[in-house]
């Protein structure tokens, strides 16, 4: 953690949301004029799409039919590490884009399914921004979470964020269900291991919970709506949370325990303003008086 140069992370699975919170953290970045380096958990997987076939494959051949992007072997934590280590002594570090489709693939310039080139971060920042799968990991080789100086889970109810995976994959990248779900099944192991213990490291989780009926997320035609979901927020130390506050701010709202409040789903939105804006200032703050 620094003082002059903090970092937030924004820490869910693969379909948990995590770039609808990256919308809600920009809108603040921009009108709040905090100037932030946005650094992409994709940019530090080990291989590009082709390379992590043959990662994939070569693993099955060996028996371990379980390789995924979400353990550490398929990924270069020790060096998100270091890029967070090295941003909060001096400000610097370096990033890249993982390329997603043939949209980004006109952007940047490189076929989908690659990575741009390393760039270093801008000189001057005010603070450094994570969105991934492992911004508060621990294995026994690299300890991420030490980093941040806040994290934030994002961490819907395990068959929502199936069906939001589904949905996706299948809509925006032309997987079928079945192959959505060999995935699923194939990271199983990696998500128990190592994404679920960062939502004990995080400082908020946000954790999207459906009124509706989702028990077979494989057979969901549609992901239910915010107003068809309850957001359940859970503070890790809820000293200096002004519960009373939120709770006639954010209409329907109740606590369900001591370090817990639940909102309307179509409520998320200004839960998060509200909550963390003035976090977001004190970072800022404290970078400018050190």
């Amino acid at each position: 953690m620094s003082k002059q140069h903090p970092i937030i992370s924004v820490t869910g699975s693969s379909g948990a949301g995590t770039s609808t919170v990256k919308h809600t953290f920009d809108q603040i970045f921009r009108r709040e004029g905090v100037d932030a380096v946005s650094v992409e958990g994709d940019a530090f997987h080990r291989h590009d799409r082709t390379a992590m076939k043959r990662a994939m494959a070569e693993a099955e051949t060996k028996g371990d039919a379980t390789f995924s992007h979400f353990g550490p072997d398929a990924n270069l934590l020790e060096e998100l590490a270091e890029t967070f280590r090295q941003y909060g002594e001096n400000g610097g570090g370096r990033s890249r884009h993982y390329v997603h489709d043939q949209e980004e693939a006109a952007f940047y310039g490189v076929p989908p399914g690659s990575f741009t080139d390393w760039e270093n971060f801008p000189a001057e920042s005010d603070l450094l921004f994570y969105e991934g799968l492992h911004g508060a990991v621990v294995t026994d080789r690299v300890d991420v979470a030490q980093h941040p100086d806040l994290k934030i889970g994002v961490v819907p109810v395990i068959n929502l964020e199936w069906i939001q995976k589904v949905q996706r994959d299948k809509v925006a990248r032309g997987y079928s269900t079945e192959a959505v779900m060999n995935t699923i099944l194939r990271r199983m192991p990696d998500y128990v291991r190592y994404i679920c213990p960062q939502f004990t490291e995080t400082d908020i989780n946000f954790q999207r919970v459906p009124t509706v009926d989702t028990s077979n997320p494989f057979v969901a035609r549609w992901i239910p709506t915010a107003d068809e979901s309850i957001v359940v927020i859970r503070f890790r130390n809820p000293r200096g949370i002004d519960f009373p506050y939120l709770l006639s701010m954010i209409h329907d709202s109740f606590m369900s325990r001591a370090n817990s409040i639940v909102i309307p789903g179509g409520k998320l939105d200004v839960a998060m303003q509200l909550i963390l804006t003035p976090m977001i200032l004190k970072l800022v703050e404290r970078k400018r008086r050190a």
